[in-house]
């Protein structure tokens, strides 16, 4: 430590009862007569975590007046030994009572409806308030619009096209059986508690989630949930119910449809997300506790199941809004000469009552607004549920040393090209939120139109906690954000990338103005068909623009050539 040198500082919490770092015998403790005057900040390449800096512009006393502070410094100093051995990305000698904590907190079918987002009609004052805390993705894509493989894709940093787990039946550990996710890197890496509560992996469609990745048991709940008899025709089981259970899957249609929507006098905790919400908040307690006597950093992934179908939230929630002020869709046919691969109608939403059972059933004016309702509600029922968690992290003095992560699995369509819930290739279905919070590398109320993609938090979240890069065995497709995360206007890619499967595989290149999908069979036989739309001019999506823009096609093919031939689809 030097007269008027800045020093970083972790905020970690220590190990009980360990002694001072005997900075006096440190080299670097020597006073330096000639930068007395002058304010020195030492940094790495490595992201600074969790830190900030303190000035010393005194003589050094005496060491026994120092012992509260030289208690404090002690993994300061072994950082800064750590900077001149690692590299980028490579802090292998850091104790994992060194490290931040992380809190990842996933939100089934949440698009940008969001008032940080700049959506005047949601009421979403906690999401807001996080965003607030720290950077806003404005042009963040999942890699494929349906649960289970999204969920796929942030866990392993892999593309459903590098993994083939394209299906919601798509299971890991028999495509690949020594993948390692994302929870599974902290733990080994890092020395993490690992824990999942609600909705991370999909659970479902004869999925059974992937219990191998967390260290202790996984906190499971209902992702399809009523309260009023009337929704289930009087406790039957119904379809979504039966398929989120891999109960009779074989035989789903002869099951009754649940309700599409609910809005019963009840208590957040009688729906899965506040008793998710609650159970978060034990297990950050503990967490704390168990910092205190064994220096133990937690990586916790609490999944909300709203705004999901059914939109089940209390009335109160559904209160918030005037349903005459709701955005009702403008345009609700399919894009001019798009593919009819390309496009949907009907699909997972006809599970429900009282939506149409035929394809190309239209929707009246009520169920629309009742569904945009539902949605809208749902949103704000889960967003208070997350303002609780955050509540808790802020009281509990988590929050200068853990890195929070809020990530929406896909969009949602709402009518918009006449398109209900996700599964498609088009904007709504496929931009997220991206929010990220790391104390001492984001600033507070930033955004960025960088373009990120699902497959980015996993090396995001390692660099940030000072972790090896990830390697697999599983391709890696993401990129650190960490540039941009401390830089608003750095870049580290040009583009985002996701595609769907359907009879052929569409494949997307979404840049800050176009996107290009191309549809081609799996085994790159027939003849492919493309999709081209100008979100600068057609934001809306009218029109495929591909014959008319052939040079822009010819631009984006080549990037789309870059990319690793796709994976067959596997069970």
């Amino acid at each position: 430590m030097q007269n008027g040198r800045a020093i970083p500082l972790f905020h970690a919490s220590m190990p009980p009862n360990q002694p001072p770092h005997p900075l006096r015998s440190s080299k670097a403790n020597q006073p330096d007569n000639q930068s007395k005057d002058r304010t020195r900040r030492r940094t790495s390449h490595h992201p600074p975590s969790i830190r900030e800096t303190i000035r010393i512009d005194s003589p050094i006393p005496h060491a026994d007046s120092l012992l509260p502070m030289l208690s404090q410094l002690q993994k300061t100093v072994t950082f800064l030994a750590l900077l001149g051995c690692f590299s980028v990305g490579s802090m292998a000698g850091v104790q994992a009572d060194e490290r931040p904590n992380v809190l990842l907190i996933l939100v089934d079918d949440l698009k940008p409806a969001l008032g940080c987002y700049g959506d005047s009609i949601a009421k979403t004052p906690n999401i807001d308030s996080l965003a607030n805390r720290g950077m806003r993705f404005e042009m963040a894509y999942c890699n494929q619009a349906v649960c289970a493989p999204s969920r796929f894709t942030l866990m392993l940093g892999s593309h459903s096209t590098s993994t083939g787990l394209y299906g919601l039946g798509s299971q890991l550990r028999q495509i690949i059986p020594d993948a390692v996710t994302m929870p599974q890197h902290f733990a080994k890496q890092g020395g993490y508690r690992t824990e999942s509560l609600g909705k991370t992996f999909h659970i479902g469609h004869g999925n059974h989630g992937d219990p191998e990745s967390f260290s202790v048991p996984h906190f499971k709940e209902k992702v399809i949930e009523y309260l009023e008899p009337a929704s289930t025709d009087g406790g039957q089981l119904t379809r979504e119910e039966a398929y989120f259970t891999n109960q009779m899957l074989g035989r789903i249609k002869t099951l009754p449809r649940g309700a599409a929507y609910e809005s019963p006098d009840a208590k957040d905790e009688d729906y899965a997300d506040g008793r998710v919400a609650a159970e978060t908040i034990q297990r950050l307690q503990a967490a704390k506790q168990r910092q205190k006597t064994e220096g133990t950093p937690f990586f916790i992934a609490s999944g909300f199941a709203r705004p999901h179908l059914p939109f089940s939230a209390p009335q109160k929630y559904w209160d918030l809004y005037d349903p005459a002020s709701l955005p009702m869709p403008t345009h609700e046919t399919l894009p001019v000469d798009a593919p009819k691969v390309a496009g949907k109608r009907g699909g997972e939403i006809s599970n429900y009552k009282p939506v149409p059972t035929e394809p190309n059933a239209d929707f009246d004016d009520e169920l629309k607004r009742n569904l945009i309702h539902g949605y809208y509600a749902s949103v704000s029922y889960v967003d208070a549920q997350i303002g609780k968690v955050i509540k808790e992290l802020d009281r509990l003095e988590l929050l200068d040393n853990t890195i929070v992560v809020l990530w929406g699995d896909h969009g949602f369509h709402l009518g918009d090209l006449g398109i209900w819930t996700k599964h498609t290739n088009y904007e709504q279905a496929n931009r997220i939120p991206i929010l990220i919070t790391a104390p001492g590398v984001t600033q507070p109320g930033s955004s960025t139109k960088q373009l990120a993609e699902s497959v980015d938090i996993f090396p995001t979240l390692s660099e940030l906690a000072g972790l090896p890069a990830p390697s697999g065995p599983q391709p890696i497709d993401g990129v650190s954000l960490v540039p941009v995360l401390k830089d608003s206007s750095a870049r580290v890619r040009d583009h985002a990338y996701h595609a769907y499967p359907k009879r052929q595989l569409g494949r997307s290149i979404r840049t800050e103005r176009y996107r290009l999908v191309e549809w081609k069979a799996f085994d790159g036989k027939g003849d492919t068909a493309y999709e081209l739309y100008d979100y600068q001019t057609d934001p809306n999506e009218t029109k495929n623009l591909a014959s008319d823009r052939p040079e822009v096609v010819q631009r984006l093919t080549k990037i789309l050539a870059k990319y690793p031939a796709p994976a067959k689809r596997k069970r």
